[in-house]
């Protein structure tokens, strides 16, 4: 590998030195710690080395990026990029039936509204009559500022309009309706709005939170409470200013979900799940929105209460969520572009099982005129303390801030101190790896900081290293960095850097990937995973995807840990794993086709001629039919591959070799994992069952309402001799008893025919209609969404029948 492509990161010697250290500790609580400034002075170490490895390909982009931190990555590994006309939305996919090496990116654009966005500030005539009179005015001071101001006028007449995105936040998993994250959305004329991709390719606005909360600061008179002052005239031009400043959206961030039991009428307890979001404006208010989940509009809203933090000039927020001895507490860290920075306590009394603060906490109080850019908060555990604890890091200027909070029998105890000598130009963008507290930062410059925190007796210290992009990609500037959920990538939008000491002529964004793991750490961090879900690790199983297609076998340490894994604990995540390795290597031994199966071939086009009467020759004829006949063999054999039948490949299906003695041993191994993928499928696949049964025993209206063939998979469970499971027969017996003769089988949607249940991936009725049961290919082919993972009986699928192989797949 070039050293384009690669490159080790150790001890950097080219930064600035590092000069004093500043300290200080602010106690908001009860009590308060103070951290010797040695114990938090950056230092290179070697004893921490990364690797970093270019990962192709690199995504080009239509626009220039807009906003700060243009760059965001969700927790269901969709990756979001600001720019002046479009939000550009790339899903990471780990598709197991690719045999390509690259990234697999489904790339999907949210458009910019055309409209521009005007603040509800009164009612339209009124409004078009102070506009009218604040342009004409003869007071300097009035008309330039309401001329200039692209808040009070967002369609710039003779200036260009202000399309494109400044901030994007994306949810929790688990708000929309398909289980997935919601992304907000705030336009450069600060239009706040949420979106939903509940399709593959489509975003959907399900809300404009702009328009409601101007609505409901109009309906009580632009007054935060009964008892404010009455509101002035909206013709005095600094009424006009507060009312805009109240309603214009600086920052967005999303709450944890919180999940509450609500009992119903027929006593029965179900878990209601809902989601804050936080919006910060221009005044220094904060409106914290409550939505139920899944949210699926305006009538997704609970409340929304307003906070009023009393920071001037406030830049940016962040969730505080903390849990000590099994209580939860929450609040809001706000900074502010002259320096301060401190948390807001959040009243949630509506929401049980939250706590909140009794008064805000002070981080940092200088006014040093350092603007907070970026604020992240990552909970850890406190080796030393044995309790749980939180970061909070915050990048000002090129120092990042960093404070530790945590509960003791004293109080809450506060740890401040700021990290300096880490870039030589402020730092544009900032992330955080909520796995570990791995904090990244970036320059405009193309170098990246990685600063790992070490725990001491008291607080932390923290190692960095280095990261020169130069050495990876060449001279490029850095705009934005990311890191995924599980801190396998990071994504860095880059354009080209100075060449011979001169600027290039266009600027070309791209999204460029580089991994921070290495294929031993991936593994080991998803055999020792606490998640248990593939789908929410997947760019953890991408590098190990990458790892087999490259060396084309499993590692023997992987495969050992893996069965250990299975005969201790027997969990179906584990069997997934296995699943998904066998499939991998199964693609790693195919033969990579050269064109795109989609693309028409010179051969079918040449044999449609030959077809024709009296057109060509006998012997034309025959060679021409070999050939198509050759064709449709390997596409049939492809179709099998993924479908995942045993069936003997053909020559084409496997890599060259230079006898035929050598190809037989090569169709007896892919044989062989074809064996095991379907042993292993038909394990998942009876699990599954058996846990359909035990819902369906417990819940008889489930049967009734969504037509589970209960007796068919009774039959089916038992029809092979050699499985023998006591669980299942005892549970079958039981199933047996309560149903009598009752059968609740599948009809076919054309002719109502019963479908009989004898095979786990199609149905097929007396009359010959076939229907494919739910399974990622199938889901993609019918244009649906895959199947949320934690949902029993998938609604969506298209038809709906029960077994759901994309769950047996991605869980």
């Amino acid at each position: 590998m070039n050293t384009a492509d690669q490159a080790r990161v150790g001890p950097a010697d080219d930064g600035p030195a590092p000069p004093g250290e500043e300290e200080g500790e602010e106690g908001g609580g009860e009590a308060g710690g103070k951290e010797p400034a040695a114990d938090s002075a950056p230092g290179p170490s070697a004893a921490f080395r990364l690797m970093v490895t270019r990962r192709e390909p690199a995504v080009k982009l239509q626009y220039a990026v807009s906003g700060l931190e243009p760059l965001a990555w969700s927790e269901d590994h969709r990756v979001s990029v600001s720019t002046a006309r479009s939000i550009a939305v790339l899903e990471l996919i780990c598709d197991v039936h690719n045999p390509g090496q690259d990234l697999v990116i489904h790339r999907t654009s949210v458009p910019a509204p055309l409209n521009s966005c005007l603040l509800k500030v009164g009612s339209k005539t009124e409004v078009a009559e102070c506009k009218e009179k604040f342009a004409a005015s003869k007071d300097p001071t009035v008309s330039q500022t309401f001329m200039l101001d692209r808040v009070f006028n967002p369609e710039g007449k003779a200036l260009p309009p202000m399309r494109g995105f400044k901030y994007t936040s994306w949810s929790p998993m688990g708000c929309d309706a398909n289980g997935r994250c919601l992304l907000a959305a705030l336009t450069m004329d600060n239009r706040l709005t949420i979106q939903a991709n509940l399709n593959r390719l489509q975003w959907v606005q399900l809300v404009d939170l702009t328009e409601i909360y101007g609505e409901r600061l109009y309906e009580t008179s632009y007054r935060l409470s009964k008892n404010e002052a009455p509101e002035g005239n909206l013709g005095d031009f600094a009424e006009f200013q507060r009312r805009h400043s109240m309603q214009t959206p600086v920052r967005m961030e999303w709450s944890g979900i919180c999940t509450t039991q609500q009992v119903k009428h027929n006593n029965e307890c179900r878990d209601v799940g809902s989601v804050l979001l936080a919006v910060l404006f221009e005044n220094g208010n904060i409106a914290v929105w409550q939505f139920q989940l899944p949210f699926v509009g305006k009538e997704s809203i609970s409340s929304c209460n307003t906070i009023e933090s009393g920071i001037t000039s406030p830049s940016v927020l962040f969730w505080w969520e903390y849990e000590h001895n099994n209580r939860k507490m929450s609040g809001l860290i706000v900074g502010s572009a002259f320096g301060p920075i401190k948390i807001l306590p959040v009243n949630l009394k509506a929401v049980k099982g939250y706590f909140t603060l009794r008064q805000p906490v002070i981080l940092w109080k200088e006014m040093d005129q350092l603007p907070v850019h970026s604020i992240k908060c990552v909970p850890l555990y406190h080796p030393y303390q044995k309790c749980s604890c939180s970061l909070v890091v915050a990048a000002r200027g090129s120092y990042v801030f960093w404070c530790l909070l945590l509960i003791s029998k004293a109080g809450l105890n506060v740890h401040n101190s700021h990290v300096t000598g880490l870039h030589s130009l402020p730092i544009v963008s900032m992330t955080a790896d909520k796995q570990n507290g791995t904090v990244y930062t970036c320059s405009s410059d193309g170098k990246v900081r990685q600063l790992i925190p070490i725990f001491t007796d008291v607080a932390l210290k923290f190692e960095h290293q280095l990261i020169k992009l130069s050495d990876v990609f060449g001279s490029v500037r850095t705009h934005g960095i990311a890191v995924s959920p599980c801190g396998a990538y990071l994504a860095i939008i880059t354009t080209e850097g100075m060449v011979n000491g001169l600027h290039p002529v266009n600027k070309n964004y791209q999204v460029q990937f580089v991994t921070l793991k290495t294929f031993e750490e991936a593994a080991a961090q998803l055999l020792e995973s606490s998640v248990q879900n593939l789908f929410k690790q997947v760019d953890l199983i991408d590098l190990v995807r990458w790892k087999i297609l490259k060396d084309k076998h499993i590692p023997q340490f992987l495969q050992e840990a893996l069965e250990k894994k299975i005969e201790s604990s027997g969990v179906t995540y584990f069997w997934r794993f296995k699943l998904f390795l066998l499939r991998i290597l199964y693609q790693s031994m195919q033969k990579t086709p050269s064109e795109a199966l989609w693309k028409p071939t010179h051969e079918d086009s040449k044999i449609l001629l030959v077809d024709s009467p009296g057109m060509g020759n006998a012997d034309d004829e025959q060679q021409e039919e070999g050939t198509s006949s050759k064709q449709v063999v390997k596409q049939g054999l492809q179709e099998r591959s993924k479908e995942g039948d045993v069936e003997e490949p053909t020559d084409d299906s496997l890599p060259p070799t230079g006898d035929a003695g050598g190809r037989e041993p090569m169709e007896e191994k892919l044989l062989e994992i074809q064996g095991k993928i379907e042993a292993v499928e038909m394990h998942l696949t009876r699990e599954h069952m058996k846990r359909v049964l035990g819902e369906v025993y417990l819940h008889t209206w489930i049967t009734e309402n969504t037509s589970i063939p209960t007796r068919g998979l009774c039959n089916f469970l038992m029809s092979d001799e050699e499985y023998d499971d006591r669980t299942a027969r005892v549970l079958i017996g039981h199933i047996s008893k309560k149903m009598n003769k009752q059968t609740f089988p599948e009809h076919c949607s054309l002719c109502k025919e019963i479908l009989p249940f004898t095979d786990r991936k199609q149905a097929v009725c007396s009359n010959g209609h076939i229907w494919l049961r739910c399974s990622p290919e199938n889901c993609y082919l019918l244009g649906n969404l895959p199947c949320n993972p934690d949902v029993l009986f998938p609604s969506h699928c298209v038809p709906p029948i029960l077994i759901c192989l994309a769950l047996v797949d991605s869980q």
